[in-house]
């Protein structure tokens, strides 16, 4: 395998033949790299640490360093990293913590660009985008083919639903509705279902709109949110609303933060 002579592989590191690792990097004695991922340079590989297939990782990144808990005490946590994903300079990815799960997680063809942070304990789903300088606190969650924004903080054991869009400099302190397109003004506001999006992943006509019928249920009626819940409940148990609907009450019913609405 091309390795350059400058950079450091600690023994104990599994390297596949057909993977790339450019100058000035350092991997640790319990890195697991899988095929054809490559190295551009001066990355750093710590900890138990596994990357799927066909993973570009830019120079000055930093995966499966401890985390930032005053907590953590050199337990063997995890970070583990999924398939065909395209990590930008200077992303740091924390492993997990024991009181946290022990370990983080990256889903697969993810596009995580410059100084990105993703915290102790995080899971980011499949087909995520987290722009430019986005802040995952500890204990996240970003669901499937959500977007967050540049510059974006999230605090701590907040959710992002699933196809959510947040608009750029965000601040997020409750959970982020499944499909929405998010935003700040003088507070945080849903502005309605992410339509360009969802028919971008292949939504059908008919699920977005049962998905704006129920975002008119929790947005534009007079409902609070428990009652706007339970009128989509309703609605879901009669056939009107089917799955895409359905996993959007899940969301809330379980949300433990509030959301944003």
């Amino acid at each position: 395998m091309p390795i350059h002579p400058s950079s450091i592989v600690a023994p104990g590191a599994v390297i596949p033949d057909s993977c790339t690792v450019g100058p000035f990097c350092t991997i640790g004695p319990n890195v697991v790299l899988g095929e054809r991922c490559e190295l551009v340079s001066h990355v750093v590989l710590d900890g138990h640490l596994t990357l799927g297939d066909d993973n570009r990782i830019f120079p000055f990144t930093s995966l499966g360093i401890s985390p930032q808990d005053l907590k953590y005490n050199n337990e063997p946590t995890k970070l583990t990293i999924g398939h065909r994903n395209t990590i930008r300079e200077s992303v740091t990815i924390s492993r997990g913590t024991v009181g946290g799960g022990g370990e983080t997680t990256v889903g697969s063809d993810c596009l995580i660009m410059a100084y990105v942070h993703i915290g102790h304990d995080s899971h980011i789903g499949n087909g995520c985008i987290l722009p430019n300088g986005a802040t995952l606190a500890g204990h996240v969650t970003v669901e499937d083919f959500a977007v967050l924004s540049a510059n974006a903080p999230i605090h701590q054991y907040c959710t992002v639903g699933a196809y959510a869009y947040l608009g750029g400099g965000t601040t997020i302190t409750q959970d982020v509705l499944p499909y929405s397109l998010t935003s700040v003004r003088r507070e945080n506001r849903a502005f309605g279902i992410n339509k360009v999006g969802l028919e971008r992943r292949g939504f059908t006509p008919e699920e977005i709109k049962q998905l704006r019928a129920a975002y008119r249920l929790l947005q534009a009626s007079k409902l609070n949110t428990t009652d706007a819940l339970a009128a989509i409940q309703q609605r879901i148990d009669s056939g009107e609303f089917g799955p895409r609907v359905a996993y959007l009450a899940n969301f809330i019913a379980k949300s433990e933060r509030g959301v944003i609405k």
